[in-house]
C-alpha cells in the first residue's frame, strides 16, 4: 500500500496529541477516519503502532520512531513547495530572529548586510539574547528563528544544521603559552582562565573536557559573549578556549594568538531551531540559505 502525505499527515497529528479526536481535528477529519488511518499505517507496516488501551494514547518504540521520520518527510515537503512558491513570489514581510550572544558577529553580521541589500523589502529583527530565552522565543512565536550552540530539536522544535566549529586555545601575544612550539594540556594546570558564564552549553562542555584530563584552570573572568572573553584575553586577563572561526580576524591582525595545543574532540555545534510544524516563508527561507552560506564561507573550522 502506498503511502500518502496526508496519511502521514493524520498520523502524526495522532500522535502529537496524544488522541484521535484531536488529532482528527488537526487533519480536518472525522475521528473514524483517523483510526482508519492509523490501522492502515499498522497493517502496511505489521506492527503496532499506538497503544489504544491508554489515556492519554501511548505511542509504542515502533510508533516514535514512525513519528520522528513521517514527521521529517513533512517538513521536507512543506519547505520545498514553499521554496518553489517563493521563486514567483516578492519576497517581503518580517523575520524575526534570536541568537545567543556565544554566536558571535562575525557570521551574524555579515548575513544581515548580504540579506538587506538582496532583499530590501524584508524587515528583518535580530535580538542577542540567552539560550533559555531564543527557545522560549521561538516556542511563544515571538522569533521565527532561533540561532543557538549545541542545539536541541524536540516535539515542538525543528533544527537546520549549521556548522560544527573546532575549538582552540587562545592567548595574548604576550603570554607565555605564545612562544611555545607545542603545549600541552597539563600546562593549563592553574592558568588564569577566561571562561563562559556558568549554565551556558559551551561552558558545560569546556568544563568537562578540562575535567575529564584532571586539569583544573583558575577561572578570573566570566562572560556570556565570545566578543567580551576576546576583549580579555587580549589584555592578557587570561587565556580562553574559543571556536576557531570566531578568532581568525584577531590572529591576522596580531591582538591574539592560537597556542599549539590541540583540542581535536572538542568541537561546537551551530544551528538554527525553528516550529517544527511551521513552515517557512519566503523570507525565512532566503535568510536560512544565506546564514548557513555565510557560515559556510568561514575560514576552516578544523
Amino acid at each position: 500500500m502506498p503511502l500518502t502525505l496526508k496519511q502521514l499527515r493524520v498520523f502524526c497529528d495522532v500522535v502529537a496529541t496524544r488522541s484521535f479526536s484531536r488529532g482528527a481535528a488537526m487533519s480536518g477529519i472525522s475521528q473514524s477516519a483517523a483510526t482508519q488511518v492509523v490501522r492502515q499505517l499498522e497493517q502496511h507496516l505489521g506492527v503496532k503502532l499506538i497503544d489504544r488501551s491508554k489515556r492519554p494514547l501511548a505511542v509504542y518504540p515502533a510508533g516514535q520512531v514512525c513519528f520522528q521520520g513521517y514527521r521529517e518527510v513533512l517538513d521536507r515537503c512543506a519547505t520545498v513547495a514553499q521554496r518553489v512558491r517563493s521563486r514567483s513570489e516578492e519576497i517581503s514581510g518580517d523575520v524575526r530572529v534570536a541568537a545567543i550572544y556565544s554566536v558571535g558577529l562575525y557570521a551574524m553580521n555579515r548575513c544581515m548586510q548580504d540579506f538587506i541589500r538582496l532583499f530590501p523589502k524584508v524587515k528583518v529583527r535580530l535580538e542577542f539574547q540567552p539560550p533559555a530565552k531564543v527557545y522560549e522565543s521561538v516556542r511563544k512565536q515571538e522569533a521565527d528563528l532561533g540561532v543557538v550552540s549545541y542545539p536541541r530539536a524536540s516535539r515542538s522544535l525543528g533544527v537546520v544544521p549549521l556548522r560544527t566549529e573546532g575549538m582552540v586555545l587562545v592567548c595574548s601575544p604576550n603570554h607565555r603559552l605564545a612562544r611555545l612550539r607545542k603545549a600541552t594540556i597539563d600546562q593549563l594546570q592553574g592558568e588564569a582562565f577566561v571562561g563562559f558564564e556558568p549554565g551556558l552549553s559551551i561552558r558545560r562542555e569546556i568544563d568537562k573536557y578540562l575535567r575529564h584530563r584532571r586539569v583544573k584552570v583558575d577561572t578570573t573572568m566570566e562572560f556570556d559573549n565570545i566578543e567580551t572573553i576576546k576583549q580579555a584575553v587580549e589584555i592578557d586577563a587570561g587565556v580562553s578556549i574559543l571556536p576557531r572561526p570566531s578568532v581568525q580576524a584577531e590572529v591576522e591582525r596580531g591582538t591574539l594568538v592560537v597556542a599549539p595545543l590541540s583540542i581535536e574532540d572538542l568541537r561546537r555545534p551551530l544551528g538554527i531551531i525553528h516550529r517544527s510544524r511551521k513552515a517557512f516563508t519566503p523570507g525565512m527561507a532566503r535568510f536560512v540559505e544565506l546564514l548557513r552560506a555565510s557560515h559556510d564561507m568561514l575560514p576552516e573550522a578544523r
